[in-house]
C-alpha cells in the first residue's frame, strides 16, 4: 500500500512566533529546492495571542516572495478571523471576502492560489450562501480555488454550495488523538440527510444537487507537537500551544508497546517519532488527497521529506491498520 499522488504543503501556523523569519525563508528554500510550491498561510496567523503579531506570517512570506521575484508559488490565504487571539469572530461577510481577496491578489500576486474561509461557526444557510457567492465570483473571474477549513456547521455548509457545486479544497485536523475527517462527510454525501432543518432565515431546501469534487488536506499530524519521549524542552510547539503531557500518556503507551513489533515486523526504515506516526496516519489515509506539514524547523522539514520517501517506497499498511484501532477521542 503506497500513498502515491498525494500532495505536500508547506505549513507556516508557526511563523513569526517559534518560527523566526530567517528559519522561515531557509524552510522556503529548502522547499523549493525539493521542488514543492504548495504553501498555506491565514490573515491570523501566529495564533500566539500576541496583536502585535497579528499578519506577521504572512509578511515573512510577502518578504520572500519580493526578494526573489516570484511567481510560481501555490498560496493558500485563509481568511475570516479578525484576530490571532483565537477568538470565535470572524467576518466572511461577501463584501469583506472581495476585499481579503484584493488585497492579497495585491500582496501576493500569481502566488495567490485559493482563498480559503477560517473557523467559519455560523449555521445559518442563507447567510453561508452569500458568503459562497462571493467565493463562486472570486473563483470565476480570477480562478482562485475555494477552500474550507475549521468549519463548525459541514452540513450546513453542504446545504447552501447544494446548487452551487463549488469544490473545495478542504482543511481537516487528523492525527491520531482526533480526526475531524468523519464530520465532514455531509459535503460528500450525493443526498443531504432529511434531518437537517433549515431556520426561518433560511433559504428553503434546494433539489437541484451539484456534482462536487472536493480535495481535502490533512493538519496537525503530530497532535500539535506531542513526542513518542518525553520530557518536552521548556521552548517546544507542544507546550507552546498548550499542550498537557499527562493527557496524551495513554495514547503514548499504547504505541510505544507497538513499536517492537512494527520496527521488526518487515525490512524497512524504522518508525521513531510521533512525526513518522502522523505521516503514516495521514499518508495512507485513502479519503486524503493532501497532507499540511507544519515543520518548526529545517532539520524537520528535512527529516519529514526523507520519511515521506519511505512511505512511497516500502509498505507500512500495517502500521495504518494498527494506529485506526487505537485511534483516541478528542
Amino acid at each position: 500500500m503506497v500513498p502515491i499522488a498525494k500532495k505536500l504543503m508547506l505549513g507556516t501556523a508557526q511563523w513569526g512566533w517559534t518560527v523566526p523569519e530567517a528559519e522561515a525563508f531557509q524552510l522556503l528554500d529548502a522547499w523549493m529546492r525539493s521542488g514543492f510550491r504548495q504553501v498555506d498561510c491565514a490573515t491570523n496567523y501566529p495564533l500566539n495571542r500576541q496583536p502585535a503579531d497579528f499578519r506577521a506570517a504572512e509578511k515573512i512570506l510577502q518578504t520572500y516572495i519580493h526578494a526573489h521575484g516570484l511567481r510560481d508559488l501555490d498560496i493558500t490565504m485563509k481568511i475570516g478571523s479578525l484576530d490571532n487571539m483565537r477568538s470565535p469572530e470572524v467576518n466572511l461577510a461577501p463584501s469583506f471576502v472581495q476585499m481579503m481577496t484584493e488585497e492579497y491578489r495585491r500582496l501576493l500576486g500569481e502566488n495567490l492560489g485559493c482563498i480559503m474561509f477560517h473557523w467559519d461557526n455560523r449555521d445559518q444557510v442563507a447567510e453561508i450562501k452569500t458568503s459562497l457567492e462571493a467565493l463562486q465570483r472570486i473563483q470565476t473571474e480570477f480562478g482562485i480555488r475555494p477552500g474550507l477549513s475549521g468549519i463548525a456547521h459541514p452540513q450546513a455548509y453542504a446545504v447552501a454550495n447544494q446548487d452551487l457545486g463549488l469544490s473545495f479544497e478542504i482543511q481537516l485536523k487528523h492525527n491520531v488523538l482526533q480526526s475531524d475527517f468523519a464530520r465532514y462527510a455531509p459535503l460528500e454525501a450525493s443526498q443531504l440527510s432529511e434531518s437537517f432543518k433549515l431556520s426561518e432565515s433560511s433559504n428553503p431546501p434546494i433539489t437541484n444537487h451539484q456534482s462536487t469534487n472536493h480535495q481535502f488536506y490533512a493538519y496537525g499530524l503530530n497532535a500539535g507537537g506531542v513526542k513518542l519521549e518525553p520530557p518536552y524542552p521548556t521552548d517546544s510547539t507542544f507546550l507552546a500551544r498548550g499542550g498537557q503531557p499527562e493527557k496524551v500518556a495513554p495514547l503514548l503507551e499504547k504505541i510505544g508497546a507497538m513499536l517492537p513489533d512494527w520496527n521488526t515486523a518487515f525490512v524497512r526504515p524504522p518508525v521513531k517519532t510521533m512525526n513518522h506516526i502522523g505521516l503514516i496516519f495521514a499518508g495512507l489515509h485513502p479519503g486524503l488527497d493532501g497532507l499540511l506539514l507544519g515543520v518548526s524547523s529545517l532539520a524537520q522539514l528535512r527529516e519529514t521529506l526523507d520519511y515521506w520517501r519511505n512511505l512511497e517506497t516500502f509498505d507500512y499498511s500495517d502500521i495504518f491498520s494498527a494506529l485506526k484501532k487505537i485511534l483516541l477521542p478528542a
